[in-house]
């Protein structure tokens, strides 16, 4: 067998082309491992994924008119069993905890180094978990809670907290819709959820209670 063919095939999706390249790149320096296909949406995901059949994935949160979550759970829905990495401007303390509840076995921010990168990847090609020491702690002893025990952040849908969190970064109904490429009453909807379910009932303390939310955790808008 060439050294070729036991090379790993990693797919990746993410919304911003110029780190695309860069992580393709970064992959396939890796003599074992090569990029076999790169996409930014769910749908062309989906197909890549049944086209090339992988042995890895490399997913963002943030997909254009989609989340990387949503990705991750139609491919583990469909039967995907290979290891699959969330790689995000996102802070993991955002996200950690819902990749892994999603069926993910790693989490890491793009502010990682490109060495720290590839040792993720590694990782979870080995069948092993990669998240930080710090986040592991954080993730076992959330988990080991029921949802009720927990912050009210948990009671969100994924959906709902890209929502949450493009309200807290200034953005207004009629740009999430566009980022999200969903209706303008669909987001007013998903306003109103979060409204419930953080027992907030005006819109100007639903944005101080997401621009609060954003600055405990260091996150912005941009995945």
């Amino acid at each position: 067998m060439s050294t070729l063919e036991t090379k790993s095939k990693v797919m990746v999706v993410d919304d911003h082309p110029l780190f695309r390249e860069y992580l393709a790149q970064l992959i396939n320096k890796d003599p074992a491992m090569e990029v076999v296909g790169e996409c930014d949406n769910i749908r062309d995901a989906m197909t890549l994924f049944q086209k090339s059949a992988p042995d890895i994935a490399v997913l963002d949160i943030t997909l254009k008119g989609s989340s990387g979550l949503e990705l991750l759970k139609n491919l583990r829905a469909m039967g995907a069993t290979i290891p699959m990495l969330v790689l995000s401007m996102h802070d993991e303390t955002l996200y950690a905890e819902r990749v892994i509840r999603a069926g993910a076995n790693g989490y890491i921010t793009k502010q990682e180094s490109p060495a720290e990168i590839l040792t993720a990847i590694r990782t979870i090609a080995r069948g092993e978990v990669y998240l930080s020491p710090q986040m592991t702690k954080l993730v076992l002893r959330r988990l080991s809670k029921p949802v009720a025990e927990t912050d009210g952040m948990n009671l969100l849908t994924d959906r709902e907290l890209e929502v949450f969190q493009l309200i807290g970064s200034g953005r207004s109904g009629r740009e999430i819709a566009q980022i999200l490429n969903v209706g303008t009453t669909t987001v007013d909807t998903y306003r109103a959820r979060i409204k419930e379910k953080l027992g907030v009932t005006t819109g100007a303390v639903l944005y101080h209670r997401a621009v609060q939310w954003l600055q405990e955790t260091g996150s912005g808008a941009e995945g």
